[in-house]
């Protein structure tokens, strides 16, 4: 399996190397065939070979069978490379160019947190949800978009939301076919009550329902409604489906439930092709997080769970994927904690230690 590694910038490096060790752990240790590729992206090339991204990069990207993520550079970063060169080397362009619509983001509350989360353990407990979210469409996508300057010499904003019947129902059906596997039950997210594109979303929604999957337990959600039950009951939820700009907002305050982004991975996943090959970028769903990049603090448990969803989708070796999120479980049992998920009291271990937990329980 060929698995090509983009740090990226802030924190990316730090975290994708703990990663990259557990991901070579497994080819040493567990017979997985692997080649891994290490390659730099984002700010941190521009700043060494005066681009984002160069054509070989690209090329890299599109022959890997799996991609390891690490973050990109912060706003005040980007806005010293020219506009042409941050659409070359963007996340954005990695998403829409493998197509990989299909973005999964597990939350999952281990017992060892209980005390890190700002949530009682009451409310927390057994929280197992599935958040996919469409990743290749949308506000974030359509088109006109922009900066215009109107007549008046005003300036004015512009992001387009848009879907087509084609986009929504590839993400709805891989969410069904998802929850058939996991606890049967689908959460579709939209605002259908204002938006023209939400009601087209929760129309197909229903249907594709009702013909391919009423064996599946489901309901209809309005957007600020599922942000207030995830934080009142986030145990109701299972595979919980939406749009590229809700999923993107509601994830993140899931990632409250667990007390820190940090933990959090994520796989995005494209349509298979004839031979069943899905292309596949993985990635903690954390930013660069830049005040704290180069201090060797930052957690690298969410891009190491993001290798436990490589194994599991890409790799197809379920048991070593479980193999490795019991390691992290257990590492955490035993008192591993960086500074994002230490309660208050707890001592907090380095980027570097937590990987060697991680290591030691495997």
């Amino acid at each position: 399996m060929k698995v090509l590694v983009l740090a990226g910038d802030g924190i990316g490096p730090e975290v994708t190397a703990e990663a990259v060790r557990v991901l070579e752990w497994f080819g040493q240790n567990r017979d997985l065939d692997i080649r891994v590729t290490e390659r730099d992206f984002g700010i941190a090339n521009w700043r060494k070979h005066g681009t984002m991204m160069p054509e070989e990069t690209w090329q890299q990207i599109q022959d890997a069978d799996a991609i390891l993520f690490g973050a990109t550079g912060s706003l005040e970063q980007a806005g010293a490379v020219p506009p042409e060169e941050r659409r070359k080397g963007s996340l954005l362009r990695l998403r829409k160019g493998l197509d990989v619509f299909a973005n999964m983001r597990p939350v999952k509350m281990l017992p060892a947190l209980s005390e890190g989360s700002p949530y009682k353990p009451r409310v927390t407990e057994g929280v197992d949800l599935m958040i996919v979210r469409e990743l290749t469409a949308g506000t974030y996508f359509g088109t006109p978009r922009g900066i215009e300057t109107l007549p008046d010499g005003t300036r004015r904003g512009v992001n387009t939301h848009s879907y087509t019947e084609a986009e929504i129902r590839r993400a709805l059906r891989f969410a069904f076919e998802l929850a058939r596997t996991r606890r049967q039950h689908v959460t579709s997210v939209d605002k259908a009550n204002v938006m023209e594109a939400g009601a087209l979303w929760r129309e197909i929604a229903g249907t594709i329902h009702r013909e391919e999957f009423p064996d599946v337990g489901f309901e209809h959600m309005l957007a600020d409604n599922c942000a207030i039950q995830l934080a009142r009951n986030p145990r109701r939820f299972d595979v919980l489906v939406t749009d590229n700009l809700f999923g993107d907002l509601l994830s993140d305050a899931a990632g409250a439930i667990i007390g820190s982004l940090g933990m959090l991975p994520s796989a995005s996943l494209s349509e298979p092709d004839a031979d069943g090959r899905r292309r596949a970028l993985y990635e903690p769903i954390h930013g660069s997080a830049p005040d704290i990049a180069g201090q060797g603090i930052a957690n690298p448990l969410g891009s190491i769970l993001s290798v436990a969803m490589m194994l599991r989708w890409s790799a197809n070796r379920p048991e070593d994927a479980a193999h490795l999120e019991r390691a992290v479980e257990a590492a955490l049992a035993k008192g591993a904690r960086t500074a994002d998920i230490a309660a208050p009291g707890e001592a907090a271990v380095s980027t570097k230690a937590m990987g060697d937990a991680v290591i030691a329980a495997l």
